[in-house]
């Protein structure tokens, strides 16, 4: 499959994407969680990020020299951002810690991901660093740590020029199956994709184009999807912490409403945390009827959410045609593809049993979602295991080529040579077959679960959880693990109960849940406390790991409590959430 060509880029690098938005009235707007709001025209971001670049060269970073930026979604994290880009640096965003729980192994990803990216220094703000000192003590980054403020406190006014060849941003892959790789992208690369994202959702006259993300500014879909396009197109951009959202969902679609948002994406789950906790009276005077690209990607992607999800809204003049199920990864900058504007989820009825024993696609019931054609400059092949093209509903593992597939990873030939061939096509790693000239995904190849001989893609049972009383919505995993003293491969479900739930009967409702979607019984099923599952830095569920506690027995179960219990730990879990916002 091949996509459109990719229309002339508007500009060679960043920098110059940042330069011609200063020159227009737009900018960003950041939203409190008390809905209270705050403004930076491009002008005022392009200002402040040069005074913040001629602070690293003061400091002694040097063109070529990269910095780990750990920040919250904030002007400070734009000031060191686009800072870094403009002292002719390579910004590396990382997630800053929000879990206090876990500290320790926060501490050991982050100092690998200094190490590994080789960061000479770290920029955050008061309150991070009080919680970074560990990680920033193993990796030991020539130049340390210091707040943004700190840099840019001086005078100054710095822009190195850059070149399309340049290297321009380390992002780290999700990390879902490995651990999280870095990834190199050229300035190139990154205006290559912004072309093919600003093709794919074209402007009317008479619509201005404003997004609205609370997606996380160290993740690709809200730092190029969001921020980057919002420069390039130019526009506005309404930015909303992740953590605002997780606690108060409803900001997001008042915030679409208010601003009159053209473009929103989110994960799966973010439509379906939506159904559960926006309450009509949240939706006293919204309308949603600008909203016209509610991008669904990151995760897989559940068509029962999105039609429960235009049901419920509609009624604010939410229209189903707006959303759009995508896919991408860090590899490829970001998309690689897209179903056409306006159409709406689009999904495949197929036979499970077929899929997972023949790896072909015929009629059945369950449902596959599209997730669209290649972007503009991009191709898709289906690959079966020896590397031959396959034809149209036959599954194989999918590989992609176009002008923003990453350089390689950081330090890492070996990983580079098995993502990239010689003519640049991109092993991604995951599985999907082609229909009527778009794919559709069945899951990752490393996640795969074997029962009696049928390749399952865990997402097949999972899926059936999607509406079970009790559950988190998005939180469970089905693995495939052999039991102590057995020779075949069995099916363990691991599920986050809901916060207060009743767990007694809740596993076996997981199993008959799973047997009627699938005809698959699991052989183990363990209800786990609300977020007991490990997660990577952007939300999505590590499978893997997750197995590897189950074995080692660090998984916890759901305390059984009484009324008075409850409200005690529903107020310690409130109290953890607000220190996490304060960087407590």
């Amino acid at each position: 499959m091949k996509g459109a060509a990719l229309p002339s880029v508007k500009h060679a690098t960043l920098d110059a994407v940042l330069a011609a938005a200063a020159r227009t009235r737009h900018g960003l707007v950041f939203v409190d969680a008390a809905e209270r709001e705050t403004s930076l025209s491009w002008a005022q971001v392009y200002g402040r990020a040069r005074r913040t670049a001629a602070g690293l060269q003061r400091l002694g970073v040097a063109p070529g020299e990269r910095v780990a930026v750990l920040l919250p979604t904030s002007p400070g994290f734009m000031d060191a951002f686009f800072g870094t880009l403009l002292a002719g640096a390579v910004p590396v965003p990382l997630y800053p810690p929000v879990r206090l729980g876990r500290l320790e192994e926060y501490h050991r990803s982050t100092a690998r991901m200094l190490e590994v990216s080789a960061s000479v220094v770290v920029l955050t703000d008061s309150k991070v660093r009080l919680l970074l000192g560990e990680s920033v003590a193993a990796a030991r980054p020539r130049l340390g740590c210091h707040t943004v403020e700190e840099v840019s406190r001086d005078e100054g006014d710095l822009a190195v020029p850059a070149s399309p060849e340049a290297l321009a941003l380390i992002q780290f892959s999700s990390g879902s199956t490995v651990d999280p790789k870095p990834v190199a992208l050229r300035h190139g690369d990154l205006v290559a994709q912004l072309a093919a994202l600003e093709a794919e959702m074209p402007l009317t006259p008479d619509v201005a184009r404003v997004g609205v993300s609370w997606l996380p500014l160290y993740h690709d879909m809200g730092l190029i999807g969001c921020l980057l396009s919002a420069a390039y197109y130019p526009g506005n951009l309404v930015l909303i912490p992740p953590e605002v959202f997780l606690a108060r969902p409803a900001l997001w679609l008042r915030a679409l409403s208010r601003h009159r948002g053209f473009i929103s994406p989110a994960p799966n789950f973010a439509y379906g945390l939506c159904l559960k906790r926006v309450k009509d009276a949240d939706m006293e005077g919204v309308d949603l009827s600008g909203w016209k690209h509610a991008l669904n990607g990151a995760e897989p992607v559940s068509l029962e959410t999105l039609r429960r999800f235009t049901e419920r809204f509609s009624r604010w003049g939410f229209q189903a045609g707006a959303l759009r199920p995508v896919y991408g990864l860090s590899e490829a900058s970001l998309a690689v593809t897209f179903p056409p504007a306006g159409r709406g989820p689009r999904g495949l009825g197929v036979d499970a049993r077929v899929l997972a024993t023949e790896r072909r696609v015929v009629d059945g019931s369950r449902e596959v979602v599209s997730v669209g054609r290649p972007v503009p400059g991009f191709e898709v092949q289906v690959r079966d295991e020896l590397g031959h093209e396959l034809p149209e509903r036959r599954v194989g593992r999918v590989f992609a080529r176009g002008p923003s597939v990453m350089v390689g990873y950081v330090g890492n030939t070996e990983a580079t040579a098995r993502a990239l061939d010689a003519e640049g096509w991109l092993d991604t790693g995951d599985l999907g077959f082609e229909a009527d000239g778009e794919l559709f995904l069945t899951g990752r190849a490393k996640d795969l679960v074997i029962i009696r001989g049928a390749n399952h893609a865990p997402q097949e049972f999972e899926e059936c959880l999607e509406g079970v009383e009790g559950l988190r919505t998005g939180c469970a995993v089905a693995l495939g693990f052999t039991p102590e003293g057995e020779q075949d491969e069995v099916l363990l479900v691991l599920a986050e109960s809901a916060s207060g739930a009743e767990v007694e009967g809740l596993e076996e409702r997981v199993r008959e849940a799973v047997v009627a979607g699938t005809g698959v019984r699991p052989h183990t099923v363990r209800v786990l406390e609300p977020g007991t599952l490990p997660r990577t830095s952007s939300g999505k569920l590590r499978r893997a790991e997750a197995l590897r506690r189950y074995l080692a027995g660090e998984l916890t179960a759901p305390k059984k409590v009484g009324t008075v219990g409850l409200v005690v730990e529903m107020a310690k879990s409130a109290l953890a959430f607000a220190r996490a916002g304060r960087g407590e």
